[in-house]
């Protein structure tokens, strides 16, 4: 499920310029972040265990692509200010951020 807002900024509990994770479908509807991240890199991070496997995530980020990655192999790009709940399933294991709102694609 892809959610947006209107404008650029904190969104969901989750501060400018972070990407939040939400653990539980709880914490996403509380608005209420289990972890975040900011850095942009080269490579992947590993998730650890307050957003491994996360309900949800949001990228609050004004012009920089999230790219995630799941257990399965399977990529996908979160847009800038965008948010995405993992309903059918997949692992979200890795983060990059990317100064691109397309990661690069």
């Amino acid at each position: 499920m892809d959610t947006s807002v209107a404008s650029a900024g904190s969104a969901r509990g989750c501060t400018y310029p972070r990407v939040c994770f939400y653990l539980t479908e709880a914490r996403s509807l509380a608005n209420n972040p289990t972890a975040s991240y900011q850095d942009i890199t080269t490579g992947y991070q590993d998730l650890g265990s307050s957003s491994e496997g996360s309900f949800s995530v949001y990228n609050t980020r004004n012009d920089d692509g999230a790219l995630l990655h799941y257990t399965n192999g399977y990529e996908y790009c979160l847009p800038p200010n965008r948010g995405n709940a993992h309903i059918r399933g997949e692992i979200v294991d890795k983060i990059r951020i990317m100064n691109s709102p397309t990661c690069g694609r």
